[in-house]
């Protein structure tokens, strides 16, 4: 078989990896002083490295998440009351293997949605699916879907996520509609799949955003008792930057 043969084959059989690097050893310059084995396992490791690269793409576009941000990127300091081996031991991400969550809160601007950010992209580069929504347009987005009859679609591929980050929760009092909506996605996941929840109000207040003490009961013992906090202080990231500039 000629070269031409194998470039096609590959690019038929769809790998993508292999076809580059193969290509690539075929340049003018490049010292071929691989021995077969050698060669193999370098064809063999580009089409890895392109695979997971193309599925770390894939699962960012899915997540949509508000910041492309990293836990490398989150500025650790006392005043923010941020315990850097805390954040850093998320990176390992076996509190996603282990269907734990995590409850970030603190006052606007403080980088609640930065960190939420950051912990579903480790996700991602580890391989597991995430989704980041803001609390209004989830619930919009579900109504949206029982109004056109989606509904258990849209929720069994929620509940496939494993990870599913809800933003600026808290922001006005549920509906009863958006009440069940949010105990049934919890309980869809409760220690089975991870769920990050970012708020500016405290925990001890939940109860009177969900707004109906049985069922706020029911949600928060399933996220509340099985959940590491992050309890943000300090003043607005947005203005600290502008007094900087």
């Amino acid at each position: 078989m000629n070269n031409e043969a194998t470039i096609t084959k590959l690019g038929q059989m769809r790998l993508y990896g292999m076809l580059r690097a193969f290509k690539t050893s075929m340049e003018p310059g490049i010292k071929k002083n691989f021995t077969v084995d050698e060669f193999i396992a370098h064809l063999v490791e580009s089409e890895w490295d392109d695979r997971y690269n193309r599925r770390l793409q894939r699962l960012i576009k899915q997540a949509s998440f508000r910041y492309q941000a990293s836990l490398e990127e989150v500025i650790f300091s006392t005043v923010r009351n941020i315990d850097k081996n805390q954040i850093l031991r998320f990176s390992d991400c076996n509190w996603i293997k282990k269907g734990e969550n995590i409850i970030i809160t603190g006052a606007t601007g403080v980088g609640k949605s930065f960190i939420a950010s950051a912990l579903g992209n480790c996700g991602c580069i580890n391989g597991f699916s995430v989704y980041y929504s803001n609390v209004l347009k989830l619930f919009l987005e579900l109504n949206y879907a029982q109004a056109e009859g989606t509904y258990i679609k849209r929720m069994e591929k929620l509940k496939k996520m494993d990870v599913l980050i809800i933003d600026d929760f808290g922001l006005k009092t549920m509906d009863s509609n958006n009440r069940l909506m949010l105990l049934e996605l919890i309980e869809d996941r409760h220690s089975i799949k991870s769920v990050v929840i970012a708020s500016q109000v405290p925990v001890n207040k939940w109860h009177d955003v969900i707004g109906d003490s049985t069922i706020a009961d029911a949600i928060c013992d399933r996220i509340i008792h099985n959940s590491y906090r992050i309890e943000l202080k300090g003043e607005s990231m947005r203005i600290k930057k502008k007094k900087d500039s």
